[in-house]
């Protein structure tokens, strides 16, 4: 039997592709809600109120102290024993996002205590609002040096969304595996589902490093 077979590699395709999107989607509005929830998260963070601010504490700690399978199992298998019922796509990205917007707002906290103290003062001199001072003046100066660690989960999501197939979403992988048990050939799909995350992977981490370029340059970082 040959190792290699290209006829399985163009039958494959198909399915591949239809599972590429899937995990593409998946990736694209996880990453969305991760942006926008580990914001939110950091600067609950930065409260001055100390019980909402460590409150936060504990429930990014948590987010990321337990693994993503376990959290996704929880809500997909765990929910619906309390009457909480909630579809696998909804529940498989709302978990992803969740999961990943602890990991990213630790970068935005990074980012925010590392901009310089004086600001905060100047602002305060300036009679500033503090919406404006965190709209206009911290978070342009924060956000950018933190592109490529937040770029590093945005991969590291891609790479992770073969998860959702434990709740019967058909992500690119597990189409692979669907492919090769009907056709009794692994190597060639597998093989493939593979090729497919290097390069994708790849692309992704030229546009966040293009990304972080321009926002360094646009800001006057460099």
């Amino acid at each position: 039997m040959n190792i290699w077979d290209w006829s399985y590699v163009w039958n494959a395709l198909p399915a591949l592709y239809r599972g590429a999107i899937v995990t593409i989607e998946a990736t694209l509005l996880g990453f969305a809600i991760a942006l926008v929830l580990g914001l939110v998260f950091a600067l609950i963070r930065q409260s001055p109120n100390r019980y909402l601010s460590t409150g936060m504490t504990e429930v990014v700690e948590f987010i990321r102290s337990t693994p993503l399978l376990l959290q996704v199992f929880f809500v997909y298998f765990v929910g619906p024993q309390s009457g909480i019922y909630i579809p696998a796509w909804t529940a498989g990205i709302g978990v992803l996002g969740i999961h990943y917007a602890a990991f990213c707002s630790e970068c935005y906290r990074a980012g925010i205590e590392n901009v310089d103290g004086g600001q905060w003062e100047a602002c305060t001199a300036l009679n500033l609002s503090r919406a404006r001072t965190w709209r206009a003046i911290i978070l342009p100066q924060a956000i950018p040096p933190i592109v490529p660690s937040l770029g590093n989960y945005f991969i590291g999501m891609f790479k992770d969304t073969p998860i959702l197939a434990a709740i019967a979403i058909l992500e690119m992988l597990q189409q692979a595996k669907n492919f090769g048990s009907e056709n009794y050939r692994y190597i060639e799909a597998i093989t493939m589902a593979g090729f497919f995350y290097l390069v994708f992977s790849l692309i992704a981490s030229a546009i966040v490093q293009s990304v972080s370029l321009w926002l360094n340059r646009r800001y006057n970082l460099y």
